[in-house]
């Protein structure tokens, strides 16, 4: 398949190279949570290779119809494909090849794996000592679960977290979202860029490890902190915030909002703005500590006012008076949201076999650069020639590897 193209709105200014456009990175990465962190470098401007295993040609139309999903296209823009076959010697010799003029690996293979591939950090720092080598896993590179397999959900109940999410009584949760996948390549990206910024200093590479366990406890933060800190086991509290009330959904005349209110300053905005001063008297709802034994009496009365106007009505009534509300939106509300269009968070592109599409854009920016899509999700293999060429491959040579099946 040709080389996509993507629109103009999405374009950066050449002129000014992005941040990160002096590096290059190889990414043997696959799933998820190795994707996410390798897609932070090359949204800002780091030369990307993704490598991944040669496709028989049996299964290059599937793999060609999962390239085009919403999820391929998203994880991956900004990419070039090399395929190759890492357990031939030809294939990791390309591999070295390419890791003696490479600033950065990921990879996110069970921890046994890359050791017996020949290609561990050990053996990459030996070609390359200025390497930064980054490794993602489920469980960590060692311990006793180390070579478990972990994947999102498995990890989302071992931390507690589906404990903390959900209805009270209704049992454990996962959150809708691939939570532990996403924290751990967040984490990832962050570990790689502090590596580089040494690396300007010391010249050494080093190895960069986090995995979807230990993330995803730091992504859980304060309810984490509650068991270390104060020896409280979270719970289940639903839409209800654990420790700040009145927090949570209300129904309106036509839809549902949120409402937070934090604090005794805030306390008593809601009350007066509410048309409600003898709350700020009553004993049941004097302290947030009192608030929280009497939540259910709190919510009964909030819920009997919020079903009396709509959602704009309390949208516009509460945000003016500096209290927090917002609509409850659904997937596609969210991006017709005046403020999120503002925000240009929805990157459009021109694909050429999908037509007009959008991508999940970056959630940061800067006054002197512009993230955007410079390429869509590669194909496999796509730029096997060019890269391989680029590295000083002959034709003759890239022709005999691609004849034995290696790329």
């Amino acid at each position: 398949m040709s080389a996509t193209s993507i629109s103009e709105t999405t374009m950066t200014d050449a002129s000014t190279p992005l941040p990160l456009a002096p590096y290059k990175v190889l990414d043997l990465t696959r799933v998820r949570a190795g994707p996410t962190a390798v897609r932070q470098l090359a949204d800002w401007g780091a030369d990307v290779i993704k490598i991944e295993e040669p496709v028989a040609p049996s299964r290059e139309t599937e793999m060609g119809g999962m390239r085009l999903g919403p999820d391929y296209q998203n994880l991956h823009r900004n990419k070039r494909s090399l395929t190759l076959d890492l357990k031939s010697d030809e294939g990791r010799e390309v591999l070295f090849t390419l890791a003696r003029e490479a600033d950065v690996i990921v990879e996110n293979f069970r921890p046994d794996v890359k050791d017996r591939l020949g290609i561990g950090y050990d053996t990459l720092r030996g070609i390359n000592p200025r390497i930064v080598y980054a490794s993602i896993s489920g469980f960590g590179q060692d311990g006793p679960y180390a070579r478990r397999p972990g994947y999102d959900q498995i990890i989302q109940g071992m931390t507690g977290m589906m404990s903390v999410t959900g209805l009270p009584g209704h049992g454990p949760v996962r959150a809708g979202i691939a939570i532990a996948d996403t924290a751990a390549g967040l984490y990832g990206a962050m570990g790689i860029l502090m590596a580089l910024l040494e690396r300007e200093r010391t010249g050494k590479g080093q190895w960069i490890q986090t995995s979807l366990l230990e993330a995803l406890l730091a992504m859980m933060d304060f309810q984490s902190a509650r068991w270390l800190v104060a020896g409280e086991i979270p719970q289940q509290a639903g839409n209800d915030h654990p420790t700040i009330i009145p927090t949570g959904v209300f129904d309106t005349q036509d839809g549902k909002v949120n409402i937070c209110v934090s604090g005794a300053v805030m306390w008593e905005r809601l009350c007066r703005t509410l048309d409600r001063a003898a709350w700020l008297t009553d004993p049941r709802f004097l302290t947030n500590k009192d608030r929280s034994k009497h939540r259910d009496a709190l919510n009964a009365e909030l819920r009997a006012i919020f079903a009396t106007q709509t959602n704009a009505h309390w949208i516009g009534l509460l945000n003016p008076a500096g209290l927090a509300c917002g609509a409850v939106n659904t997937v596609d509300q969210a991006f017709a949201d005046p403020q999120v269009q503002h925000l240009g968070i929805r990157w459009p592109v021109r694909h050429d076999t999908l037509g007009d599409i959008a991508l999940v854009g970056q959630p940061y920016r800067s006054n002197l650069h512009t993230s955007g899509v410079r390429s869509v999700a590669p194909m496999p293999g796509e730029h096997n020639d060019q890269i391989l060429r680029a590295a000083g491959l002959s034709p003759d040579t890239i022709n005999a590897l691609r004849s034995r099946h290696v790329i």
